[in-house]
């Protein structure tokens, strides 16, 4: 049963109040009656506002929906739709030439191009363990993954053919990163031979190795003759250890299950952790009781002797969610619930304050400005006038906590159409926090699915990937960024590569987002972003950027991805439905039943792939699509998820503490599935998490 507390006409989780209050509030000084006044004024003033973009993006949609009913059988004219667009001020006049003036920003996120991790920020082992991925070893990363153009090495003792292999890649890469001068570092002898053709890579001496420096990336090669990999090598190089995970993003969005306040006070919890530099979290692996905590900094002599130091963990974002959802953790003088956003804007702000005023074990930001900066993410965002509003916010907030202007960064997802659409105003909305935009491909197919819901039949899934609007909106967020001046001062990244398993496929594919001219990109894992690094040195992204062309214009982005032809097939229609059902009910059965918001879950294939609330928007959004447009029919789509979820059972057998969709048909689980795909056309603009927080308080309720 959950305990209110008023406070200053609010209500709120006596749980969550008192971690406030005594974690944080009275740390810092300050005078908590004045906080919740001030806090309650606050939300007087952007809970309405909240609702009435909420409002507005409804108003817009219903203006599309007509606008497509009405055109149904006509010739598609995109001067006519865009003007259409105009008119009802989806699309908004660009505002000009501009250049972003963010300040007091860290080399990571400005002057740094590398990896990025995004990690659940309920899951205390996995946040540590992102935070730690600063630096990882390059030969465990090629030994452990099928990266080294082989399967991953099997458990049960070293195998020294595949081990000299590993060693042989990453002499191979120290030739490309740091080229010796008329020598490869296969014939190095030990530490002092070879010459290094720029000496200006060498930094310094570690402890056990010798410190470089290629593309704004450090490299330790590690000497250590006392360890078996060591004994065995010539020069006794026993490691190749490479700055990975620049920055880190600890999300309390799409990759967690928090519906209420017991789940935020985790959430809150572990990022106050984080930012104190005091996490830890205790396990058991082999017999054993491991503890885990963050690690410190890497300390190296330059040539002098003199001491140094270099960060020993990524620089933390923090996601919060969108606009959209509200949370029963505060309700508001009315009685209704807080919107989320705003709570979490305040919440892991106030935790963060810790960091801007110098009360941190480690400390997160350390600009060489010397004004410390917190980093928030912020997804979902539909247009220019909610980014305006996330900066208004962020305004506010800064008052109610005593902190100077714009201390507070922005990073703005790239992920709704009606964003990409009008890119640079939503830049300029923001122009003097903004230190991130990214694209995220999943999020905005979903969104592209249900903004065009009544135009017609989409094509297939898979087909989406070679879409006219897709390739448009990737080159142009990248060309929109650099336009108004990120280059520099902030990150342009690119998404999340899916397959954990596959980091053979990754090292090919991955340094696209490289060559596309983005600063970062998302990966699954440390090991992925140790081996993501490698790129980073073979390419010098602020190199590439200067050549990035100008953006184009909106024809194709708003190009919508109709299906020439629906005619397909029984078994490819069939094939279809299986894909988006098993996803979907893979998905959101451990979403639902075990609060699990993101984990690696087996695709029909059996093939382990990275699952969000962002692809269960599309395989929903996908389906009710062609419900409505009659491609397949309700029995079709009840007999495909009936089929899966007799799959997805069979994919968790080995799960003591799974509970079958097969059988419990009636179930949270499997009605939160139904619901998704029989009522995605009426989800606003297609999001899963009304429908998926209802049903998982359902399960809470009933434990």
């Amino acid at each position: 049963m959950t305990n209110m507390l008023t406070r200053a006409g609010l209500s709120i989780d006596d749980r969550l109040a008192t971690f406030l209050e005594t974690q944080v509030l009275d740390p810092l000084g300050r005078d908590t009656a004045a906080f919740w006044q001030g806090f309650a004024a606050l939300l007087a003033e952007y809970a309405p506002r909240n609702a009435a973009l909420l409002a507005k993006r409804e108003e817009l949609q219903s203006q599309i929906d007509a606008w497509h009913i009405a055109q149904a059988g006509k010739p598609h004219v995109f001067a006519a739709y865009q003007a259409f667009l105009r008119e009802i001020e989806y699309l908004v006049p660009e505002p000009g030439d501009f250049q972003i003036d963010t300040e007091n920003v860290d080399a990571e996120i400005a002057t740094m191009a590398g990896p990025q991790l995004v990690v659940p920020i309920l899951n205390a082992r996995f946040l540590l363990n992102a935070a730690n991925a600063r630096w990882g070893s390059l030969y465990d990363a090629f030994y452990g993954t099928d990266a080294l153009d082989a399967a991953p090495a099997k458990p049960g003792g070293y195998d020294k053919k595949r081990g000299d292999a590993v060693i042989a890649r990453g002499r191979a890469f120290l030739d490309q990163a740091l080229p010796l001068v008329d020598q490869s570092w296969a014939d190095m002898a030990d530490a002092n031979d070879g010459q290094l053709q720029d000496e200006s890579q060498w930094v310094g001496f570690t402890e056990k190795g010798l410190l470089f420096q290629n593309n704004g990336l450090h490299i330790e090669v590690v000497f250590d003759r006392s360890t078996p990999v060591g004994a065995d090598d010539k020069a006794g190089i026993a490691d190749i250890i490479v700055e990975s995970a620049l920055t880190t993003i600890a999300d309390c969005e799409d990759s967690v299950a928090a519906v209420d306040a017991e789940d935020k006070l985790v959430a809150y919890t572990n990022w106050l952790g984080i930012i104190r530099g005091d996490l830890q979290e205790s396990f058991e692996k082999g017999g054993r009781t491991l503890t885990r905590e963050l690690a410190g900094d890497k300390t190296y002599k330059d040539g002098s002797g003199n001491r140094h130091k270099l960060p020993g963990r990524s620089l933390m974002f923090v996601r919060n969610v969108g606009h959209l959802m509200t949370n029963p953790a505060i309700l508001l003088p009315d009685g209704s619930e807080i919107p989320e956003g705003i709570m979490d804007t305040v919440f892991t702000s106030a935790i963060s304050t810790f960091d801007v005023e110098g009360h941190a074990k480690y400390g997160n930001s350390h600009p060489a400005s010397g004004q410390r900066s917190i980093y928030i993410v912020k997804p979902k965002m539909h247009g220019p006038e909610e980014c305006a509003f996330t900066n208004d916010l962020f305004d506010a907030v800064e008052d109610l906590l005593a902190i100077p202007r714009n201390t507070i960064k922005v990073g703005v997802m790239d992920e709704e159409r009606r964003t990409s659409a009008n890119l640079a105003a939503c830049i300029h909305a923001v122009r003097d926090r903004i230190v991130f935009i990214n694209t995220g491909f999943l999020d905005r197919t979903g969104d592209e699915i249900h903004t065009s819901m009544r135009a017609g039949p989409m094509v297939r899934k898979g087909a989406m990937k070679g879409s006219d609007w897709l390739k448009a909106y990737e080159a142009r967020n990248v060309a929109i960024g650099l336009k108004h001046g990120l280059s520099g001062k902030a990150q342009i990244g690119k998404g999340m590569w899916a397959a954990p398993d596959l980091m053979g496929q990754m090292m090919v594919e991955k340094i696209g987002h490289l060559r596309a001219g983005a600063n970062t990109a998302w990966v699954p894992s440390p090991t992925a972003a140790t081996l993501h690094a490698l790129h980073y040195h073979a390419e010098n992204v602020f190199e590439i950027q200067k050549d990035v062309p100008e953006p184009a214009g909106l024809e194709a982005l708003l190009t919508i991805p109709l299906a020439s032809n629906t005619n397909w097939p029984e078994d490819e229609l069939r094939d279809e439905l299986d894909n988006n059902a098993q996803g979907l009910l893979g998905y959101v059965v451990r979403w639902v039943d075990a609060g699990v918001g993101c984990s690696k879950v087996p695709d029909i294939n059996d093939v382990g792939l990275m699952e969000d609330r962002a692809t269960l928007r599309i395989s929903s959004q996908h389906i009710a699509n062609w419900l409505l447009h009659g491609v397949v029919s309700e029995d079709q789509v009840m007999d495909s998820l009936t089929r899966m979820a007799a799959k997805v059972d069979a994919q968790n057998a080995g799960d003591p503490s799974y509970v079958p969709l097969i059988g419990n048909e009636d179930g949270p689980a499997l009605s939160a599935a139904r619901e998704l795909v029989f009522k995605g056309v009426e989800q606003p603009s297609g999001y899963t998490e009304p429908l998926l927080h209802a049903w998982r308080q359902v399960v809470k309720q009933g434990q």
